[in-house]
Formats: structure tokens, C-alpha cells, sequence
């Protein structure tokens, strides 16, 4: 480590030198005493320079969108480019995988006409054979370099592999952070880049010691993980979360923090001024601020379609309102379109209105089915702006909403006492549900030869039950792996009122909604089992190439949710298949909630 910070701080010393040695020189003739200019104060301090910072390429990359970062970067000529990690998809233990995502992302970088500092992310560092790839092509996880006059310390929050939401820093990073600080106390500014925000997240042991570190010296802090960009000032410092550069997101734009992007940061003599290059326009560092997400994120989005269950699919006509609600103090105007659907026609009432500060309008939906055809699963698409007339500018939210006619499916009351022991002998009777929402490689899943997995429900005065029935050609299990990297069972299940469970997209997981997720290890096979329903039994039986399992949640549960004797609860059951030779699908009653394929509504059960 140390050889290495030797080596990078002669090289980038001696550029600097270099680059200090050449001043510029101009010669004018004009004979006018007015000039056609307006100063001679050239913009060229010394001690200024620029970079960039790449953020998240994968977690579900989309295609070609980093390979353009890179081209623009290659226009902009930064004179180097910094990371924020999840560089490849990673989460394996298949070397011939991990050598061709590495050997691909690094034929990108070799497009760079620029240096380029990697940092890893839960991605690229999941498990001891990654790590060990990443110090085969990188020597080490964390590091540090001086350039200008201007620290740059690289972390690694991957420490112990704890995964995505559990990022930390260990004793060992920490007394390197600490020694490095201290060695490089007189710095004019400190940059510090990892993965993921850990001042957002509990139980990182040391990072908040490290925040004590750094909060007497000016500094600011870079990372990714979450898609979606945010600027906090705190601890005397600006903290960024990045969005993406070609990971996966909503794209619903910048007030959401959606976006792709580089960060164009210019190193001045009072700090980093910090610019967002989109790929359609260049922003400040204030792209989002807390006053925006306080009005954007910490509200659902303003339009909202009652979602609809019929007791037969096969309707011919159906109207269903359309709720737009202002609870800002901006006035709010709102445009609808519609997107061709094959099989169904349908029309908006209106299709732009504008609506007052903290009002209340409804448009109506009216759907026509001539054709009887079940839409559960295939939506109808609204694309959907609205734009506040914030303050001295148009603030503009852009959101596709899908819309779909669900079958009323109901939970009937069980007949006989259900005993949660993995043996299914009391739903012998049961109307069984089939799982087949698919996502992964289509080479990687050959149909129900491969998986085949349903699901059905009862209740009692005691309980929502769960059972499930998954027929697997090859049932991994692996003790020294993360629950992500095997089979699983995941079933999510949220029982607030239906105005909100029917919208929910994956925020507030295990806080505000239950998800239970299992693998079939002997240790620790339970995601955040502490999270879970107090009194919440399961259980489960694997007989050869068959998992079934039982899982009980107690109605109390579900009452104090609902906050009334339940009547509904919105469910989700999924299943990851990660077969032997790495191969993973994973698989869903519904788009899972947090999916960009979500349908609101869907996964509605009615109490019978």
C-alpha cells in the first residue's frame, strides 16, 4: 500500500510541476482604446483542476449507456475520472463469469484517454472470490492519493460482504483512514469516495468514527448505491449520493434524482464546485436539494389510478377515476397520454388540467374490452407530467403509470387447523395460484422442466396463512454464501390501508410493509429475522427436487396495519432459482414492487 501512494503521488507531483511551468502568453494589436473583451484575469490558477466521477454501471445496467459516458468524458477531457463502484453485475462465485464482466468493463475504461481510479461496490465485492479478483486486477480495496495539494481517499464499504443497505468500514480500514489523515492533515481539501451512503445507513461500526475524522478539515463526500442522486450538507461537509451511469432506474427524471449522468467537479481555491452533466443538459450541484425532495420524494407522485378487481377478467366496459392531488403550495399542471394498447381501447376525460395549491381534482378512466381479454398482466400505459410553478422556475416530474383490471382474488377461512410444519396435507382443497412472472436470461430458465412454483393462502382467528409449492431441478443451497446467491422464497406482504399497500414500490421494506425472505441454510437463513411480525412461525420440507413451506402471520399483525380488523392485504411471492452453474432467474406471482415492470395494485387479496 504504501509503495503504491508513493508511486501515484511522484507521478501526479511531477505532472503538476510540469503543468505549473507553462504560462500563458498572448500578444494583442489593437489600436482602439476600447477593447472587444472584458478582462485579461485569465481563468487559469494554478491550483485549479478538473475531474469526473463515474457513478453506478450495473444493479440491472442498461445497455450502452456507460460506454457513451465514457465517449463524452473522452469530449470533455477531465484530467482524470473517479468512481463510485458497482462497476460489473458480479454477485457470483464463477470465475469464467467474473473474468468476462471484468475483461468487458475494462475494455470500456481502455477507451479513456485519462486515468481512471476504480472503488468497489457491493457489486464488484459480494463474496472472497471477488474479492480476490478485484486484488488480482486491482492489489487493493482501499487507498488514497494527493493530487494538487487536495486528498482523495478511496474506501471500500463492501468490508465483511454484508450486501446492498449494509455497508460499513472495519477497524482495519479505520486505522488506515486515520493514519492517512493524520499523515495528510494540512491538505487544502479532502475528497472522499465509496459506494454506498453509509451516513444513510445503521450499523456501519466505524464509519461514524470516520465522520469524526473528517469533520474539523473541509471535505466532501461521493457515493452511489442508490440510484438516485441527493445532496446533504452535514458534518460540516457536502455529502452526494450519485444516480447512475447506465444502472438500472426509473429514469422519472431530476426531481426524482433519476437520471444518467457524470459529476463534473472543478477543484477552487474554496473547494469543488461540483456540475451533473446529463445526457440532456448540465446542471449545479443543487440539481436536488432537501427543499425539492421534501416536496418530490417525501410525497407520493400527485397522480394516482384507482386500481380495479372484478369478479370476471373478461369485462367489456369499465370507468375508473383518475385522482390528482396538489399537496404543495405551488400550483400544479398536470398533461395525460395515453399509449396504444393491442387489445383494449380507453380514453381520459380531460387530457391536461391544471390543479391549486393543495387541491384535490378527478379525471375520469373509461376502458373498452370488446374483446373480453383478461389485462391483468398486460397494462395500459399513461404518460403522465406535471410541473410546478416552483419558485423562479418550472420543477417537472415525468412518470409512466400503468394500469390494469385484476381478478378479485379472496382468502377463504381455513376448514381445519393449519399446523405450520411444511407438510401441505391441509390444503389438499386449496385454489392454488401459479408463479410465473419471469426475469433473467431466457437461456438461463427452460420452462417448468426447470422451476415450477405456486402459492395459496388461508386464514383462521389467528392468522394469514401462506403455503408454497416449488418443484426445482437443482436446489442450491450454500452455507458460506448471502441469501441473494442461492434458492429462496420471498414474500412480501403489506397490510396498511389499500389507498396505500395498492401503491407501494418497494419503499420502506421491512419497516413499513413485512418481507420474508428465506434460503434453505442451516445459519442465518432468514433476512433480517429481527424485522419480522413478533409471533410470525414458518416452516418448510425439501423432498427431492419439492420445497414446501408454511408460513403463519399472526392477525394482529395485520389488524394494527390496517388499523381496523383487516379486510385486504396486498401479497407478493416470489422465488430465486440460482442453479449450480450460476445460472439465476428469479420469479413472481407479479412484477415484484420495487420492478420498473410494478403494476399498482396487483397482489390484492380480499378476506372471504
Amino acid at each position: 500500500m504504501k509503495l503504491l501512494t508513493t508511486t501515484i503521488l511522484f507521478v501526479l507531483s511531477t505532472y503538476v510541476g510540469l503543468y505549473a511551468q507553462q504560462q500563458p502568453k498572448i500578444v494583442i494589436d489593437i489600436p482602439s482604446q476600447q477593447k472587444p473583451w472584458n478582462t485579461l484575469d485569465w481563468n487559469n490558477n494554478a491550483n485549479k483542476f478538473q475531474f469526473a466521477i463515474v457513478t453506478d454501471r450495473t444493479g440491472g445496467h442498461r445497455e450502452g449507456i456507460f460506454e457513451k459516458g465514457v465517449d463524452k468524458l473522452n469530449l470533455l477531457q477531465p484530467e482524470f475520472v473517479m468512481s463510485v463502484g458497482d462497476l460489473i453485475e458480479g454477485y457470483t462465485k464463477d470465475t469464467t463469469r467474473l473474468n468476462a464482466e471484468w475483461q468487458e468493463f475494462n475494455g470500456f475504461i481502455k477507451k479513456l484517454q485519462m486515468p481512471f481510479f476504480y472503488v468497489p461496490g457491493n457489486h464488484d465485492i459480494t463474496n472472497d472470490v471477488m474479492e480476490q479478483k478485484w486484488k488480482e486486477l486491482f492489489g487493493v480495496t482501499y487507498y488514497h492519493f494527493v493530487y494538487n495539494d487536495v486528498l482523495f481517499l478511496c474506501l471500500n464499504s463492501e468490508d465483511s460482504y454484508r450486501g446492498a443497505g449494509n455497508g460499513m468500514i472495519g477497524d482495519e480500514q479505520y486505522n488506515y483512514i486515520e493514519k492517512t489523515l493524520k499523515e495528510n492533515s494540512n491538505v487544502r481539501w479532502t475528497l472522499v469516495f465509496l459506494h454506498q451512503p453509509l451516513w444513510v445507513q445503521d450499523d456501519t461500526k466505524r464509519w461514524k468514527d470516520v465522520e469524526k475524522l473528517l469533520e474539523n478539515r473541509p471535505h466532501n463526500v461521493f457515493a452511489g448505491h442508490y440510484h438516485r442522486y441527493w445532496k446533504t450538507e452535514r458534518n460540516n461537509g457536502k455529502y452526494i449520493a450519485l444516480a447512475t451511469t447506465g444502472g438500472a432506474s426509473k429514469m422519472r427524471g431530476t426531481a426524482y434524482g433519476e437520471f444518467d449522468h457524470v459529476a463534473w467537479v472543478t477543484m477552487m481555491d474554496n473547494g469543488p464546485l461540483i456540475t451533473n452533466l446529463l445526457l440532456d443538459g448540465i446542471w449545479d450541484e443543487n440539481i436536488v436539494t432537501e427543499d425539492v425532495v421534501e416536496l418530490v420524494r417525501n410525497h407520493p407522485y400527485p397522480v394516482t389510478i384507482e386500481p380495479l378487481y372484478v369478479e370476471n377478467s373478461a369485462f367489456e366496459q369499465l370507468t375508473t377515476p383518475v385522482r390528482i392531488k396538489n399537496d404543495s403550495d405551488y400550483k400544479m399542471h398536470v398533461k395525460i397520454d395515453g399509449l396504444i394498447h393491442p387489445e383494449v381501447f380507453y380514453a381520459m376525460s380531460k387530457s391536461e388540467i391544471t390543479v391549486e395549491p393543495n387541491d384535490v381534482a378527478i379525471l375520469d378512466l373509461t376502458i373498452q374490452n370488446p374483446k373480453g381479454i383478461d389485462i391483468s398482466k398486460n397494462p395500459i400505459y399513461l404518460q403522465t407530467e406535471v410541473t410546478y410553478d416552483y419558485h423562479d422556475t418550472d420543477l417537472v416530474l415525468n412518470n409512466m403509470l400503468p394500469f390494469a383490471v385484476f381478478p378479485k382474488f379472496t382468502v377463504s377461512k381455513a376448514s381445519k387447523k393449519v399446523k405450520v410444519d411444511g407438510n401441505l396435507k391441509e390444503w389438499e382443497k386449496a385454489n392454488w395460484n401459479t408463479i410465473e412472472d419471469f426475469k433473467g436470461s431466457p437461456f438461463d430458465y427452460s420452462g417448468k422442466d426447470d422451476l415450477e412454483a405456486s402459492f395459496t393462502t388461508y386464514y383462521d382467528d389467528e392468522n394469514l396463512y401462506i403455503a408454497v409449492k416449488v418443484k426445482d431441478n437443482d436446489i442450491f443451497i450454500d452455507e458460506k454464501s448471502s441469501l441473494w446467491q442461492q434458492d429462496a422464497i420471498v414474500i412480501g406482504l403489506d397490510s396498511r390501508p389499500k389507498h396505500i399497500s395498492q401503491l407501494n414500490d418497494g419503499e420502506g421494506r421491512g419497516q413499513d410493509w413485512m418481507v420474508y425472505f428465506r434460503s434453505f441454510k442451516e445459519k442465518d437463513a432468514v433476512y433480517h429475522p429481527e424485522a419480522l411480525p413478533e409471533g410470525i412461525e414458518s416452516a418448510y420440507k425439501i423432498d427431492n427436487n419439492t420445497i414446501t413451506m408454511e408460513l403463519a402471520v399472526p392477525m394482529n399483525y395485520l389488524d394494527s396495519k390496517q388499523l381496523s380488523a383487516w379486510q385486504y392485504v396486498r401479497l407478493g411471492v416470489g422465488y430465486y432459482d440460482m442453479d449450480k452453474d450460476q445460472k439465476k432467474t428469479t420469479h413472481f406471482w407479479y412484477p415484484s414492487w420495487d420492478d420498473t415492470k410494478n403494476i399498482p395494485g396487483s397482489g390484492m387479496i380480499f378476506k372471504k
